[in-house]
């Protein structure tokens, strides 16, 4: 087997000029959830660039300098669809 290096896919180009001080937040939490639970959030965020990119979060670091994951809309359309086929169940 060949060594292969990691793969980055950088977006600071994007996350450079993405404003996430607007951005409505949705939980990925049923209604009646701790409202002091740990949760994921997704926010559909406009960019310069006029395309909208989707930031994921954990609602537990929600500051400026904590870590946002960003997907264009085909990236976000994969991972939806992997999830929904069972693609990130386990076994590990």
């Amino acid at each position: 087997m060949a060594d292969s290096a990691p793969i980055y896919d950088d977006k600071a180009h994007v996350r450079g000029n993405l404003d996430l001080t607007g951005a409505e937040w949705q939980r990925a939490a049923e209604p009646d959830a701790d409202p002091e639970g740990e949760y994921v959030e997704i926010a559909f965020v406009e960019h310069t660039d006029g395309k909208t990119y989707i930031a994921m979060r954990n609602s537990k670091f929600t500051g400026p300098d904590d870590t946002v994951l960003v997907f264009t809309e085909s990236e976000w359309d994969a991972f939806v669809a992997g999830a929904k086929a069972g693609e990130f169940d386990e076994p590990w």
